[in-house]
């Protein structure tokens, strides 16, 4: 698999690696033919595993390659760190407050965004998707960097496909944690899959915009990998954690958090 990308486009390899993501997404709504319920403490560890996931890849696979390339090149390491974090979030933040959607267990009335008649159901999708932008847009900018670093960089090539992996492996719970509940209010097993697949499929498109970007903005890759970085850090802060902590004295998201950053700093830097 290593040597089969290695010698493919860095687009076509975002491509391919972002599929795989959304692959796995789809994976998990597919649970929904298997299960009508989902036990709440343990969405929440699945909803705290994502967390995990995201927060190590951040630094290991975003912040600390942006830092090393930024010093490379000439720039003190913080610079494009802290201004690609901010405006990531800065980003995010924005798309926030005007998107329409809804977030886990939450009643319709609680819809943010700009104001709209769509159904719960579409609103619970477009909360999912609109975190799936930056997970997309990271692995799409890790691979687009090997335009930039070289296909002789293995360590940058591995470095990717383990940003990849564990973006998918969160995208398996994220994937149930859609379309179960969907079922749970009563939609059929069919249109409950659909919906929670649908909200992975952003994540091909934003991969392709975020590799393309970097490889026409070569100068301006410290800062795409700390946006991305940025990006996933506000929808852990804004969105994951607080959900996986909504019941009271429950652990199981903060088991969940600790799991999920573990295993992705072992898969980035035990791989990469």
């Amino acid at each position: 698999m290593y040597e089969f990308l290695k010698n493919l486009d860095p687009v076509l390899q975002a491509l391919l690696a972002t599929l795989f993501t959304y692959f796995v997404t789809m994976l998990g709504a597919a649970m929904v033919f298997f299960f009508k319920t989902i036990n709440q403490k343990v969405l929440n560890g699945m909803l705290g595993f994502a967390s995990g996931v995201m927060i190590a890849a951040s630094f290991w696979s975003l912040l600390n390659p942006a830092i090393e390339l930024a010093e490379s090149i000439g720039l003190p390491g913080w610079k494009p760190a802290v201004i690609g974090f901010l405006f990531g979030g800065i980003f995010l933040w924005s798309i926030d407050k005007f998107l329409p959607h809804l977030h886990q267990n939450q009643p319709i009335s609680n819809a943010e965004g700009i104001s709209t008649k769509w159904r719960r159901s579409i609103l619970l999708v477009l909360a999912i998707t609109l975190h799936n932008i930056p997970e997309g847009l990271a692995v799409g900018v890790a691979f687009g960097a090997l335009a930039v670093t070289g296909p002789e960089s293995s360590s940058t090539l591995v470095s990717a496909i383990a940003l990849a992996i564990g973006i998918g492996l969160q995208n398996f719970p994220e994937g149930a944690a859609v379309s179960i509940p969907l079922r749970r209010d009563g939609m059929s097993r069919r249109k409950a899959f659909f919906y929670g697949q649908a909200s992975g499929i952003v994540e091909p498109i934003a991969g392709v915009i975020g590799a393309i970007f970097v490889i026409k903005m070569t100068f301006l890759l410290p800062y795409a990998l700390a946006f991305a970085a940025g990006a996933m850090i506000y929808v852990v802060a804004e969105e994951l954690i607080p959900t996986a902590k909504e019941i009271r004295h429950d652990d199981s998201g903060t088991i969940g958090v600790m799991f999920g950053f573990a295993l992705m700093m072992f898969l980035d830097v035990a791989l990469g």
